[in-house]
């Protein structure tokens, strides 16, 4: 597997607040962040692009259960827990992507809501390479619209993490974006 120019690396919603202690914990979501960091040196060498989504609430999002949604409060916009983990290596020239910024729309895909798409165009992007949190929320609804969009799909299997809010969620979610047309990978095999 070759990287070359049009190729991007697109990090899903690795934030705080979805890291162990944070108000919506993935359950081993910190184990991707040192794999992140690998590809983000891979792509850095080959000076690729690489984008990141994040969740950027205001205090009374849909979403969160006191406002009738299904979720804690999380990622609300300019706490520590919307923030990138200190330990995660973006470098100044990462575009950042914010989705579901407003009171009353929610948005699990990074291009739902967001400039994500017109970003990647004007980059003259075709592949992602995709990793982040979580496997079968917000990894899954951006894959499944960017290949809807037409670009072509590398999912990173070793650096994503599901919620599993009910056992085997994220291996369906897997297998739901396999069917769709994106490419299992892993690090190694992004080596050979």
């Amino acid at each position: 597997m070759n990287l070359h120019p049009g190729d991007a690396l697109l990090l899903v919603d690795i934030q705080n607040d979805f890291l162990p202690g944070g108000s919506l914990a993935v359950p081993q979501g910190n184990q991707v962040v040192p794999v992140a960091n690998r590809y983000l040196t891979l792509f850095q060498t080959y000076h690729l692009p690489v984008f990141a989504t994040r969740d950027w609430h205001p205090p009374l999002h849909c979403s969160f259960q006191s406002q009738g949604g299904p979720w804690p409060p999380h990622c609300v916009a300019g706490t520590a827990g919307a923030g990138f983990p200190t330990g995660l290596h973006l470098s100044a020239d990462t575009r950042i992507v914010s989705k579901a910024t407003t009171p009353e729309r929610d948005a699990y895909s990074g291009f739902s809501g967001t400039e994500l798409d017109r970003l990647l165009k004007e980059a003259e992007i075709r592949r992602l390479f995709v990793v982040g949190l979580a496997t079968d929320y917000c990894v899954l609804n951006t894959v499944k619209d960017a290949l809807a969009l037409g670009y072509s799909v590398c999912l990173l299997t070793d650096a994503i993490r599901a919620v599993e809010n009910h056992p085997g969620d994220g291996e369906r979610a897997i297998a739901e974006m396999r069917g769709l047309g994106a490419v299992l990978l892993d690090f190694q095999a992004l080596q050979e």
